[in-house]
């Protein structure tokens, strides 16, 4: 189990899953207060939800933070890239749902404040914003140094973002059907998720290896302009940003199906030597990680040769990795590595 790897690391997963639940009772409690303008026009559990103006535009709002691998940032003393990954980790949500992002505002907490630290971060979310084609009208700086203990580098960030879709343009999964084509766009890296489980095995010995340290800092793939290019030429019936559930994310999709994966790039080295260093089943990868595809796109069998020209016209790094099958439950197959999906988890066939 990978409770047996994240406890080790300093993360209780069960705990977790139980403090989700308590909050989404009380947080489903609260969709009763709008009705109309501001009603939700999801339930609870994709990545993004949107929240109708009753103008026929609905409004997608997604937040988010980058997690710990500030640490490393930190670590290297160098923060330019972190703001990207904030932005890259609400934006690429906000797809999901069929969204355009168009704006996002940061809060960034402080021990002490470094006009030279807010100034590498502040580049980082220009650069993020730029890839997104988004503004950043507002946010926050709080000094902090009550709460964040760990010495004068630390600090944190999370943001928050919004976009626009029609509400009858929202896309679930909902409409996915047998025969329809997987299109994984490939990961930059080991992007925002999975670093406590990453630093643990990285960090275990004293004489780290900087130059994978500095890997680990390559800012999370900003999937607009892909995504966009797809959504606004095609029928798209299904989108997932492969976080921190990994692939298991593709069951947030709403359709009852199997999604099978037959073909899958090669690991990068990082996470050959998380793996190694750390033991890690491969099972265990793939649920954790991203492994090198960092987003999801399902579409009509008949709409993917349009879609793979769509991809290549503006340089997209993408692989066709499966297909879905009809099916009375969800559940996903990587058949290259006989894997299965059971629950929350991957089993071995």
């Amino acid at each position: 189990m990978i409770e047996d790897f994240y406890s080790k690391a300093g993360v209780s997963s069960e705990e977790e899953e139980n403090a989700l639940g308590s909050l989404i009772k009380w947080v489903n409690a609260t969709f009763s207060f709008r009705d109309k303008i501001g009603k939700a026009l999801l339930p609870i559990g994709f990545f993004a939800n949107v929240i109708d103006t009753s103008l026929g535009i609905g409004i997608a709002i997604s937040t988010d933070g980058v997690g710990t691998k500030t640490l490393i940032a930190e670590l290297l003393n160098k923060y330019d890239t972190i703001g990207i990954d904030c932005i890259a980790m609400n934006v690429n949500d906000i797809l999901c749902v069929g969204a355009e992002p168009v704006s996002f505002v940061d809060y960034i907490a402080v021990n002490k404040v470094e006009n030279a630290k807010i100034e590498e971060i502040s580049k980082g979310l220009y650069e993020g914003a730029k890839l997104a084609n988004i503004n950043i009208p507002g946010g926050e700086i709080a000094q902090v140094k009550e709460i964040l203990h760990d010495g004068e580098n630390s600090f944190d960030i999370i943001g928050t973002a919004i976009g626009f879709v029609k509400p009858d343009k929202i896309i679930t999964g909902d409409n996915i059907e047998n025969g329809d084509i997987i299109i994984g766009l490939k990961s930059s890296g080991i992007h925002s998720n999975g670093f406590t489980l990453a630093r643990k095995v990285l960090l275990s010995e004293k004489n780290y290896d900087y130059n994978m340290l500095l890997e680990l800092l390559t800012p999370t793939k900003i999937y607009v302009k892909e995504v966009l290019a797809l959504i606004n030429s095609i029928s798209v019936k299904g989108l997932a940003n492969i976080t921190g559930e990994g692939f298991l994310n593709i069951l947030r999709l709403t359709k009852n199906a199997k999604y099978v994966i037959d073909e899958l790039p090669e690991p990068m080295p990082v996470f050959k030597k998380i793996q190694e260093k750390g033991n890690i089943p491969t099972r265990e990868m793939y649920k954790d990680f991203n492994m090198g595809l960092g987003f999801c796109v399902v579409v009509g069998e008949n709409n993917y040769p349009k879609a793979e020209r769509i991809l290549k016209d503006i340089g997209a790094d993408f692989l066709k990795i499966g297909y879905v099958e009809e099916a009375e439950e969800k559940s996903i197959e990587i058949k290259p590595l006989k894997l299965k999906s059971t629950g929350k988890e991957f089993i071995e066939i």
